[in-house]
């Protein structure tokens, strides 16, 4: 049985809502409508009769997303997804039947959640349906564009993280060392917006270095402190310092340099410390959310890292040496591919959609428009997987809380629903900047005084 809320799901008629589905969308949309008239372009000087059906099928997907804007606009009837061969086309019209039923099947009347979840798919069943563009994603370009301005801040962590391999045999046996770096890769994979463009937390490390961090570092978590609204380092760490080479599972958002900063966070736990043997990351298998990883996304990440020299822009004169650290880390973090240490939850060279796998229908749970306490119910397969793991962290939260209207100071084991019995058998991590009204587990006084404020702290990350 479905866990059922006893409040109601946020939704396009309140005034966050509203600016999402009569701003934000429209942008998104007309972006992806510029980007394929841009291609299309580009195709018309190579002049041949493939090229020219391909140009054709861009024109006729420019034309439905060119439709659905305007459709979105003005609050029209939401349409069936239509049978792409692709997962979930049965769920997601199912849903749709029971908006309808209750007259919320329209842009400005449906739940949040499921209508931001149902643009991304429909628009990918845009793509799926044709012969030429079936393996487009129409913000890989924009993915790509956002990680080129990581490289500054890319090599510096290669470097830190070059620095840390000299010391690896003292941090393996000295857990107070392993836990103040633990808590600032930590917040390394939390603040990564931030970290673009402040590493304080992570520079150079020597084994004073670290004695430094131990004392003044606290001082730099403790400035940090008034933007952390809930805290459980202290739990995380002394969960993972009780395993053995165990398991931790990754559920991954956003790409580019958030990628990066998950994988050297697990690169940290293979490497330096003795209590993880595996990490498995678990991306999106169509494009989702704009910046969320596929599989494509993970490999051409890789890809670039191996490449930085003519990939990445850097603004400032770098030492060649962070371009061999960086070399060296991306190298292990192959190695450990091939040998099974990092896995993705899906084969690497899984296309866009999948491929009607057993393995890939698990994973495009993480693109249904359910919350995560149907898991059980509705991937049962990827329950049983995850009951494998020491340690499940996810970097997306969306669909944790079911986007409900929660009181702020709602414990996180009631906002859980059904999952909370799930997250007995394998416990679960969620590393979270506030980019959303759902807000739950922070004290009743500490959200009042900061809704007084009048400031946007629900949303701007901060």
């Amino acid at each position: 049985m479905t866990f059922s809320p006893p409040y109601p799901p946020y939704d396009p008629t309140d005034k966050s809502g509203y600016e999402t589905v009569v701003v934000r969308w429209p942008v998104i949309v007309t972006a992806i409508v510029d980007h394929l008239h841009n291609v299309c372009n580009e195709l018309v000087s190579e002049n041949s009769e493939q090229t020219e059906a391909k140009i054709q099928e861009g024109k006729k997907i420019i034309a439905r997303i060119s439709e659905l804007k305007y459709h979105m606009g003005r609050d029209h009837v939401m349409e069936p997804i239509p049978d792409d061969g692709e997962p979930y086309v049965d769920l997601y019209n199912g849903e749709l039947r029971h908006l309808a039923e209750r007259k919320q099947n329209t842009w400005f009347t449906a739940p949040w959640l499921y209508a931001e979840c149902y643009l991304y798919r429909l628009i990918r069943s845009f793509f799926a349906q044709t012969e030429h563009w079936n393996q487009k994603d129409p913000f890989f370009a924009q993915k790509v564009k956002m990680f080129k301005q990581s490289g500054n801040s890319i090599l510096q962590i290669a470097t830190t993280v070059h620095e840390m391999e000299s010391l690896k045999a003292s941090l393996m046996t000295d857990p107070d060392k392993l836990s103040v770096l633990f808590r600032e890769m930590l917040q390394m994979c939390l603040w990564y917006v931030m970290s673009r463009s402040d590493l304080s937390l992570l520079t150079h490390l020597s084994a004073s270095d670290i004695e430094h961090l131990q004392a003044v570092g606290k001082d730099a978590q403790a400035a940090r402190q008034q933007f952390i609204l809930r805290d459980n380092q202290d739990k995380a760490w002394e969960h993972i310092s009780s395993m053995d080479k165990a398991r931790i599972d990754f559920v991954l958002d956003n790409s580019g340099f958030e990628l990066f900063t998950d994988l050297v966070f697990a690169d940290f736990l293979v490497t330096f410390t003795p209590h993880v043997g595996k990490v498995v990351f678990h991306p999106k298998l169509i494009p989702w959310f704009v910046s969320d990883v596929t599989p494509p996304d993970f490999a051409a990440t890789l890809s670039s890292l191996k490449e930085a020299e003519a990939f990445f822009s850097i603004n400032s004169p770098s030492n060649a040496e962070s371009f061999d650290h960086l070399r060296r880390m991306v190298t292990r973090w192959e190695r450990y591919l091939e040998q099974g240490v990092f896995a993705l939850s899906v084969p690497l060279n899984t296309p866009l959609g999948g491929n009607r796998s057993a393995v890939t229908d698990n994973a495009a749970f993480w693109t249904s428009p359910h919350p995560y306490w149907d898991l059980r119910l509705n991937a049962p397969e990827l329950f049983k997987e995850l009951r494998e793991s020491g340690l499940v962290i996810l970097k997306v939260c969306y669909g944790l809380t079911g986007d409900i209207k929660w009181p702020g100071w709602t414990s996180l084991t009631e906002a859980l629903g059904t999952f909370w019995p799930l997250a007995g058998s394998f416990p679960l991590l969620s590393l979270r900047t506030n980019k959303a009204d759902v807000i739950v587990g922070v004290e009743r006084a500490t959200v009042e005084r900061l809704d007084r404020s009048g400031e946007k702290w629900r949303v701007d990350g901060r």
